[in-house]
């Protein structure tokens, strides 16, 4: 997927799907074992893994990356974002002057 941006959302799906299948393939786990992992029917992962599935949940998409030991790449999506150069330079307590009377 070398420029994401040019694939439509089903588009993306499939592709994932089919990397799915690979990894899992790799796993020497079958689309029967991964079903029972995920309490997902064997037609809706065989449907992602060839490409035919054009929207799934993301908390299909979660059961599945368990299955196969890949949950924690759920972090790739969106990443911890990086605190702020401006913002670590400005946290210095500002004090306040009081003036006497």
């Amino acid at each position: 997927m070398s420029d994401i941006y040019a694939y439509s959302g089903p588009e993306i799906i499939a592709k994932i799907g089919v990397r799915y299948r690979m990894y899992r393939q790799q796993l020497q786990l079958t689309q029967k074992e991964i079903a029972e992992k995920t309490g997902l029917s064997i037609m809706t992962i065989q449907k992602f893994e060839v490409g035919a599935s054009h929207d799934i949940s993301m908390t299909t998409l979660l059961r599945l990356l368990r299955a196969i030991g890949q949950l924690e790449n759920i972090n790739e999506i969106l990443p911890d974002i990086p605190e702020s150069p401006y913002l670590l330079n400005n946290k210095t307590p500002i004090q306040r002057i009081r003036h006497s009377k």
